[in-house]
This record gives C-alpha cells, structure tokens and sequence, in this order.
C-alpha cells in the first residue's frame, strides 16, 4: 500500500530548523496506541528511505474533519495552517 507523506523543513521558535512529515494514513481502530505503532513504523520506513525527521504526525478524516495524531508541537503547527502538500509516497 502507498501512503502520501509531506516532508518539510521550517523554522523552530527557537530559530533552529525542524525537519518534519506528515503521513495522511490511520489505523482503522483509531485507538491512540494503534495510532502511536503506525505512526512509528511510518516514520522509521521513512527515515529508511533518506529523510531526515525530527517529528512526525498522522493527517487524516474523521467524522468529515481533518484530525491530527502525533508529536504535539507539530499537531499544533498543523491545526493552525492545515495540512501540507504531499511531495512523497513510500509503500508500506
């Protein structure tokens, strides 16, 4: 299967860079640690594949609302600004 991923790098509050991605995937139960497994082993495969990630979140659709799972400051990034451009897919 292949799953979308936006890989991004900007600014961190403290003038740092942060490099992060964002994988529009679930896991079908939605639990927080089935969440949390698939979130891992997405960005492990990832960072597999050469990319540098410092976070990580999933993006996905619930009750007709885009729904964030992950590291809490990207989550919080992501809910003001929304999801990001995909510009990857990897096969999981």
């Amino acid at each position: 299967m292949k799953i979308n991923l936006a890989h991004l790098r900007k600014r961190s509050s403290s003038g740092g860079w942060i490099d992060f991605a964002v994988f529009n995937a679930k896991f079908s139960t939605g639990t927080n640690s089935d969440n949390a497994d698939l979130l891992a082993q997405l960005t492990t495969t990832a960072r597999a594949t050469g990319l540098k990630i410092d976070q990580s979140a999933l993006a996905f659709n619930y009750a007709g609302r885009i729904k964030f799972y992950g590291d809490k400051n990207l989550v919080d990034y992501l809910s003001r600004n929304g999801v990001p451009r995909w510009t990857h897919k990897i096969d999981v």
